[in-house]
């Protein structure tokens, strides 16, 4: 797998490379979620599932992938590996 500087412009990636980037953030944070910390390979903890998602602002498949890559909508560069639900809590709450 080739290896990326990060972070990288998000808006700039084609779809076919977005994948190789996620997965790189996933080896790089051991595994682990950028926003709150817990192991991708589980569901996200019950503290930010608990937060009420309004679905109707997100894609209709938005849960679908478990894994999303997380990226600034203001400078549009990568931050990171994140559960989808975590996605969404940042989006909706802290709108990142």
């Amino acid at each position: 797998m080739e290896k990326y500087k990060l972070p990288v412009d998000y808006t700039k990636l084609p779809i076919s490379e977005k994948k190789y980037v996620r997965e790189q953030y996933i080896e790089e944070q051991n595994g682990k979620c950028y926003y709150c910390g817990e192991d991708l390979n589980k569901p996200a903890p019950k503290r930010i599932t608990d937060k009420p998602i309004n679905w109707k602002l997100f894609p209709s498949n938005f849960l679908q992938f478990p894994i999303h890559l997380q990226h600034n909508h203001k400078t549009g560069m990568t931050e990171g590996a994140v559960h989808n639900y975590c996605n969404a809590v940042m989006w909706q709450y802290e709108g990142k």
